[in-house]
């Protein structure tokens, strides 16, 4: 039990701290994953909903503001995306198929709530779990 509000409070920034350091690697590694794919080579870099957004920045505002065609190009660029191969061994990412990821993304950015989430994270958490 701690009797001193200055020690209660040293050992709560540790605390915070401690939890700051834990999720600072996993940032630095999707970081580092996402500006990889970036690619700084002569291909121009994946557009996303609406032609406009990157695809690693589009979000449920992105494709609630598109058309069909703008949408059916995202999914397949999704596709691409996570069915990439995986570092240096013989294996590729979990994917959807084009219907259910399509689905997938009405549904997600329906609520009016889910403007700023970003359309590939909900690819890829959906597609570990019923991807192939």
């Amino acid at each position: 039990m701690v009797h001193d509000a200055a020690q209660a409070e040293r050992l709560s920034a540790a605390r915070t701290s401690r939890a700051g350091r834990a999720l600072i690697a996993p940032a630095l590694v999707l970081g580092a994953l996402l500006l990889g794919a970036c690619g700084g080579g002569g291909t121009p870099a994946q557009q996303g909903v609406g032609g406009g957004t990157a695809l690693r920045l589009a979000d449920c505002d992105d494709w609630n503001g598109s058309g069909v065609e703008e949408r059916l190009n995202t999914v397949k660029q999704l596709r691409e995306f996570a069915g990439g191969p995986i570092g240096n061994i013989a294996a590729r990412g979990a994917i959807l198929d084009d219907d259910q990821a399509y689905d997938l993304l009405v549904s997600q950015c329906e609520p009016e709530f889910s403007g700023a989430f970003r359309l590939y994270k909900l690819y890829v958490r959906a597609a570990a779990f019923i991807g192939h």
